[in-house]
């Protein structure tokens, strides 16, 4: 059987405890994780691309079978040609559902070679956002606990606070 490659998109700015619980677990189910962190042309980051690539290797140090790596275009592209069989995506909410549902089949009409693997946070990160983490850090408030200790000196830097 070919090793299962799976990959996880994502903006990550900054990558979240949320974030680390499923790539945790991602990484139980699969022979290799790749955290595929979108350069993000359209969203203006708090991080630059390569200041969120370091941030994810760091907070993913103690997982040997997890990669950090760029990318940009189509990430179904993308997995084709890392050589993954399955993207892996986090639902939060039923909010989250709709829009990855509709997202995974527009990646499956695109490549129908890679399929789609959700997954639930458990229940203390399900509120976690990295747009809700830079919004409380910038308006002063706690995000200990969080972020992981790798992430949070550099986010509290960013927005002035370290």
């Amino acid at each position: 059987m070919p090793a299962a490659i799976a990959v996880f998109p994502g903006t990550f700015d900054p990558i979240t405890l949320g974030h680390e619980d499923m790539l945790r677990r991602a990484s139980a189910l699969f022979d290799t994780v790749i955290v595929a962190v979108a350069m993000a042309h359209h969203k203006k980051t708090l991080f630059t691309l390569d200041e969120r690539l370091q941030l994810a290797r760091e907070a993913l140090a103690d997982m040997p079978n997890v990669r950090v790596m760029a990318f940009d275009g189509l990430v179904t592209e993308f997995a084709v040609a890392q050589g993954a069989q399955v993207m892996v995506r986090g639902l939060r909410s039923g909010t989250d559902f709709d829009y990855e549902f509709q997202l995974a089949g527009m990646n499956r009409h695109l490549r129908p070679e890679v399929d789609t693997v959700f997954l639930a946070p458990d229940a203390r990160w399900q509120s976690i956002s990295s747009t809700l983490v830079r919004e409380i850090a910038t308006l002063g408030g706690r995000v200990d606990g969080l972020v992981s200790a790798a992430v949070l000196p550099r986010l509290l830097a960013k927005v002035g606070r370290g």
